[in-house]
């Protein structure tokens, strides 16, 4: 591929150290050709559960299962339909039959091939069948690498709202190889990159500064870019994680943009995507922080011109704002009834706010309606 003779000899490797569930993610260009390797020195076993979808299946499953297999396993398929509409119960339990019918054990540790909705769903198979089995993430998206697959959140979505259901399940080790990007559509790039900014905003005002420049390099799928982009985004996210593992405090900065934009998701039935609905979400939150008095315009110009930059939406939308609203109530930060926001105080900062009038709120969606 081109520029790969540029890319770094070693991998990097980022530890997220929680008391009693430490382990390693690795960002390799060519990791997903060694597998096999990476799990012959994690587990005794010569079992392995392949979790992934028909499309990441069809893509990478075949590559995959042969590493695996030409390691010594024999690897146990469980295939699910793609997309948000079949993060459900429903589908999950699609993935218990199959692998129990395969005789699944407990020892036996259960691989998620995909985006972040295969990491969810299988991340929670593993958190509860047999009360917990061995997890290891393999993500296929950038939103995947840089946000979904670090931490141990998992779930499925419910009617009333997005991971409504769901547990906190760290993973054995994450495999991260940015040269997959190559195989993945644009609008999936795009999506990924939201999470991207956001890490910015929420953290590195230095690093929100580059993204201004270099974002191109994105879109272009420079591997070597992208390789530098993933490794730095999973060590912000690494960091959350450790210092809030549970998320009862600094980890919920991480959902900034998300409160408006899992409920333009919900309230869209999935016809915005969760890379659309967190940038939606961020132009809305960045208004809020402008009503509030937190931030200028200046800065609210430099979010939208970034978000608009990486070819995601930044209004136009057309929901009731009191579906909207409802729907917010549902959020996991609701508490004690009443709205938690994460609002930047200057780009590379952000705060927890429970007093937001719900007149700027409706303001805020406003914005991004019309």
């Amino acid at each position: 591929m081109e520029g790969m003779q540029d890319l770094p000899p070693e991998p990097r490797v980022i530890a997220v150290d929680i008391p009693g569930h430490e382990y390693s993610i690795h960002v390799h260009p060519g990791l997903l050709q060694q597998v096999g390797n990476v799990m012959r020195r994690i587990t005794r076993t010569r079992k392995v559960a392949l979790v992934t979808d028909s499309t990441v299946g069809e893509l990478h499953g075949p590559g995959v299962s042969e590493t695996l297999r030409s390691a010594g396993f024999e690897v146990v398929p469980a295939t699910v339909e793609p997309g948000e509409e079949h993060k459900t119960i429903r589908d999950v339990e699609k993935i218990y039959d199959q692998l129990l019918e395969a005789g699944i054990e407990r020892t036996m540790p259960l691989i998620a091939l995909g985006g972040g909705i295969i990491g969810d769903m299988a991340g929670f198979v593993a958190a509860t069948l047999l009360r917990g089995i061995p997890f290891i993430q393999i993500p296929t998206t950038l939103l995947a690498m840089v946000d979904a697959s670090i931490g141990g959140k998992t779930g499925v979505n419910h009617a009333k709202g997005k991971n409504l259901i769901g547990a906190f399940y760290q993973p054995k080790t994450v495999l991260i190889d940015p040269t997959v990007l190559s195989t993945l559509p644009l609008e999936e790039l795009r999506g990924g990159l939201a999470e991207c900014i956001k890490h910015e905003i929420i953290r590195d005002a230095d690093g929100f500064h580059s993204l201004e420049e270099n974002i191109g390099k994105a879109l272009a799928l420079d591997i070597p870019y992208l390789f530098d982009l993933v490794a730095h985004n999973v060590a912000i996210k690494a960091d959350v994680v450790e210092t809030d593992p549970f998320e009862t405090g600094e980890r919920a900065h991480l959902n900034f943009g998300h409160t408006f934009g899992h409920a333009f998701e919900t309230v869209s039935k999935h016809a915005i995507s969760h890379g659309q609905g967190v940038a939606l979400g961020m132009v809305a939150a960045a208004q809020l922080a402008v009503s509030l008095g937190m931030i200028d315009e200046a800065a609210r110009g430099r979010i939208v011109a970034l978000i608009e930059k990486a070819g995601l939406p930044t209004g136009g939308i057309k929901l009731d704002a009191d579906e909207v609203l409802k729907t917010m109530q549902f959020d996991k930060k609701v508490t004690s009834g009443r709205l938690r926001f994460i609002l930047p105080e200057k780009i590379g900062s952000v705060v927890i706010r429970d007093d937001v009038p719900e007149g700027l709120v409706r303001e805020a969606i406003g914005r991004v309606s019309g």
